[in-house]
């Protein structure tokens, strides 16, 4: 299955999913291709950290040479990292997909850019059904702040997402994973952040979870 991970904006958590996901996948024996297609490549950055520092397994990130849909249907699965920047490239990996999975910081800001990458997606895939899956990144862990529920509840109300319960936190255990080169269950597989990664995996790798 090929599966981007994409948005229209910045900032929204796309690589930094990407990477955990990639850890997860192989640790789950999965044969797993990584492709990166960020200019600033950030991807490959953290992956080039987790083999400086001999973490195991590794994951290699390759780049926009390699979307071709031979090369890519070869593996078990496919994550495939987008940035805007390079709209040709973006518009290419969002038409091999098989489902699209959206990061969604909590603003309004985030929504609406959210509602346009919809439109956007099934624009090039208008001959064929493409799944497009959104959850909550970055929420407020303060109970306090309703703005993460709120953005929850527009995003339900959106057409064309499928909402996924599951959120990811704004925890410093995520930052730490980025900068560190190991997932979030590596760094802390008691935390509270790997407990909700773990949960988003759940729901887009239903048949890699041993019950």
């Amino acid at each position: 299955m090929i599966t981007v991970v994409g948005s229209l904006k910045g900032g929204s958590g796309k690589s930094t999913v990407t990477f955990n996901l990639a850890v997860w996948l192989i640790l789950a024996d999965c044969d797993v291709q990584v492709i990166d297609l960020d200019p600033q490549a950030t991807l490959r950055d953290v992956a080039e950290v987790r083999d400086e520092e001999g973490f195991k397994p590794s994951v290699p990130v390759l780049g926009k040479q390699n979307l071709e849909h031979e090369k890519l249907k070869k593996a078990e699965e496919v994550l495939i990292d987008i940035g805007t920047a390079d709209l040709e490239t973006m518009k290419k990996a969002l038409t091999m997909a098989d489902r699209i999975v959206v990061p969604v910081p909590p603003s309004q800001a985030d929504i609406w850019s959210t509602q346009r990458f919809i439109q956007f997606a099934n624009s090039l895939n208008s001959t064929r059904n493409v799944e497009i899956l959104g959850f909550i990144n970055r929420g407020d862990t303060h109970h306090a702040v309703r703005e993460t529920d709120e953005a929850a509840a527009a995003l339900v109300s959106l057409p064309g997402i499928k909402f996924l319960k599951p959120r990811l936190s704004q925890r410093t255990i995520f930052r730490r994973s980025f900068s560190e080169g190991l997932a979030v269950f590596e760094l802390s597989a008691s935390s509270k952040g790997a407990s909700e990664f773990e949960a988003l995996c759940e729901k887009l790798y239903p048949n890699l979870v041993r019950n």
